[in-house]
């Protein structure tokens, strides 16, 4: 890319040479066939006598035309000083030599000029000829100049280039992002080139050209600043985020209601692959004005849990039995303790909010809760604690009526106290609950990062492009 844009700018700077040169020595460039005509109006009146009668002014006016040899047929008649001219011209400033020649002629008061002008139809490539031989003398006086700027723009190139890495390398240490080292690191570089290309326009006497070039030029990059607005504004973007690195490559973030593994970034767009496993391209403009929520930045994380009890049991007593299970878990951070609080009073259970830490580098967030619920729910049941659900409530505003039917007491009575048995055997025979902190459905409550670490890999970079946030860059 770098290459063609030096050939482009060597094969410009050639022609705007060879325009110049060709335009500074129109007037002077010899000419190997015959040289034109130079037609100007005469300077001075022609005088005749000082009283000049019309027969000689006409004979005076006829005498010079036909001296040119430029007109056919010319004639002349002098009327009281109007002068009439006839004949037939080659071009339109024979026709008006013609008219200046008799205004300025003595005593003349007026000029009727009936010349007809036809052009000669040209039959050779004589003026073909002679305009290929004007740019080659042109191109033969450009020669040294284009020689110089051969010399000069590719050694002001290479220099750019040279004094470019350096300061990328100076720069390594004191800029974290290799963006923003890139950008500048090329700003350094330009004015280096910049300064051979206005060596070579002073010598070839084209700075005029050159700066009504880029003042057009500039009007351009405005027209099309406008035109690509979007595609700027991602670029600034791109190279603010790069300072002020917000998240970096592998970070799961929260942005512009999406939510992903940071993949990549480009001067365009960045890269976020979901959990479902799916590319979510955000324009980086957007995420430079959007609120951003990175989980990755630390990582101790706090979630919560949501318990009911029964209104028949010592709420202290619960709340031990909840922080004994967090306290005995290994995901759970100890610092800062969890906290098994009283939430609110509902219809049938009092509510109790479970806070609690882990780490969010190593653990899930759900993976985690959800072995905290089961073993919370075996901690209540083995220590007698009921858990109902929610109580549904029928009002009769007449009052229940009780019929009872002769011996149908005693029926009722056996039949709830084997209904009794029969729940309690069930929930004997009920199978134990797992005691261990992860089953096999709960995997070992590592975090999802590394799968999805492995599909970002085989995924491979959006666009093929370069990764801004790579620091190896």
């Amino acid at each position: 890319m770098m290459t063609r844009l030096f050939a482009v700018l060597l094969a410009l700077m050639v022609t705007l040479m060879m325009a110049g040169t060709a335009l500074a020595q129109d007037a002077v460039a010899p000419d190997p066939a015959a040289p034109e005509e130079i037609v100007s109006s005469p300077t001075n009146a022609v005088s005749v006598e000082p009283v000049a009668r019309d027969e000689q002014i006409e004979r005076r006016i006829r005498e010079i035309l036909q001296a040119t040899n430029w007109y056919e047929n010319p004639g002349v008649e002098v009327d009281d000083g109007i002068v009439f001219l006839d004949g037939i011209a080659k071009t339109d400033e024979h026709k008006v030599w013609a008219r200046n020649l008799a205004q300025k002629t003595q005593d003349v008061v007026a000029v009727v000029n009936r010349i007809e002008v036809q052009q000669e139809i040209q039959s050779s490539f004589a003026p073909a000829v002679r305009e290929l031989k004007a740019v080659l003398w042109s191109a033969v006086l450009a020669l040294p100049h284009i020689l110089l700027a051969i010399i000069i723009l590719p050694l002001a190139w290479f220099g750019a280039k040279w004094i470019s890495r350096g300061a990328r390398v100076m720069l390594r240490g004191r800029i974290e992002s290799p963006f923003l080292r890139d950008v500048v690191s090329r700003a350094i570089a330009v004015p280096v080139f910049l300064i051979g290309l206005y060596i070579v326009l002073q010598v070839a006497g084209l700075t005029r050209l050159a700066v009504s070039f880029l003042g057009g030029a500039g009007v351009i990059g405005i027209v099309i600043g406008f035109a690509f607005r979007d595609i700027a504004e991602n670029f600034l973007a791109s190279l603010l985020l790069s300072m002020r690195r917000p998240f970096k490559g592998g970070d799961f973030i929260d942005v512009a209601g999406e939510q992903g593994i940071v993949q990549s970034m480009n001067t365009r767009s960045t890269i976020l692959l979901s959990v479902e496993g799916n590319h979510i391209q955000i324009p980086n403009s957007a995420i430079f004005k959007s609120t951003i929520i990175n989980y990755s930045a630390a990582p101790a994380r706090r979630s919560a849990l949501d318990i009911g009890v029964g209104y028949d049991v010592s709420t202290a007593a619960a709340q031990e039995v909840v922080r004994g299970v967090l306290g005995r878990h290994e995901a759970v951070m100890g610092d800062p303790e969890p906290l098994v609080l009283v939430d609110s009073l509902g219809a049938s259970t009092v509510n109790l909010k479970v806070y609690y830490w882990i780490d969010g580098h190593r653990y899930s967030t759900l993976k985690v809760k959800s072995a905290l619920l089961r073993l919370v729910k075996k901690a209540l049941i083995d220590a007698g604690i009921s858990m109902p659900d929610e109580a549904r409530e029928v009002i009769f505003p007449q009052g229940v009526p009780v019929l009872q039917l002769e011996g149908r007491a005693e029926a009722t009575a056996r039949d709830l106290a084997e209904h009794d048995i029969a729940e309690t055997a069930r929930a004997e025979a009920q199978a134990p609950e797992s005691e261990a902190d992860a089953t096999v459905a709960e995997g070992d409550l590592a975090n999802e990062r590394a799968d999805i670490e492995a599909q970002t890999a085989s995924a491979g970079t959006i666009e093929g492009s370069t990764d801004l946030l790579d620091d190896k860059a």
